[in-house]
């Protein structure tokens, strides 16, 4: 895959969102200031934008790594790298928000579409198409994962009523699939080689070694921050 620079710009901008909604969330959670982060319009939107980013370029890459063919022993080795990373992410929040704990949130989701992403890469329009089913049944028709959820909760133990990050599938696996288009059309060099993506400024600079870096930032950002305000407390 020949690495886009502007996808690791972008990618960067979603962590330096993403870190900004963190640092929001425990500043509310150690009180010292009173936001509804999961109710309010604006951290509510602001919170989709973050996850839509990060799941666009999810497929954008995908599709970018698989489109000549399959290697099979990197695909394993990534999606091992995403189910223990999850894994840690679950145990992590379990400790610390133990009746909140992340059992499906963005590397889970990561992990889970990346498979499912496969059979859709070279495919032309069908991602697209089935992103837009997608929408339309969840916005339209209420069509969600609530029933399956509440056959499997009692029985993995699942939180019952808040999750401190929860990715559905349904509907967010369109995100996915609308980057996996977009290379199908062979659009990506027309979307991020942009001058705003690619230039040498040293914004863009720290953005990318971001954007190069996610995973272990997203891993590890938010234990150091809660720690900082842990011992500030």
């Amino acid at each position: 895959m020949n690495r886009l620079s502007g996808l690791d710009t972008l990618r960067g901008v979603a962590i330096v969102l993403m870190i900004t909604f963190h640092i929001s969330y425990d500043l509310r959670h150690f009180g010292y200031i009173n936001i509804e982060i999961t109710r309010d319009i604006f951290w509510v939107s602001f919170r989709i934008v973050i996850v839509s980013i990060f799941l666009f370029i999810v497929g954008v890459s995908l599709a970018l790594a698989y489109r000549g063919g399959i290697n099979w022993r990197k695909l394993i080795k990534r999606l091992i790298l995403l189910l223990l990373s999850s894994i840690f992410v679950s145990l992590a929040t379990y400790i610390i928000f133990p009746t909140a704990w992340v059992y499906f949130g963005i590397i889970h989701a990561i992990f889970t579409f990346t498979i499912l992403s496969l059979p859709f890469i070279n495919r032309g329009y069908a991602p697209l198409i089935l992103a837009v089913v997608i929408f339309i049944s969840y916005y339209f028709f209420t069509f969600n994962m609530h029933a399956l959820f509440n056959t499997i909760a009692p029985i993995l133990n699942l939180p019952k009523y808040h999750t401190v990050d929860l990715v559905s599938i349904i509907p967010w696996f369109s995100t996915v699939l609308i980057g996996v288009f977009v290379v199908n059309l062979k659009l990506e060099n027309y979307l991020f080689n942009r001058e705003l993506l690619t230039n040498n400024s040293i914004i863009n600079r720290y953005l990318k070694i971001l954007g190069t870096n996610s995973l272990i930032i997203y891993l590890i950002h938010q234990p150091i921050l809660y720690l900082i305000f842990n011992l500030i407390q």
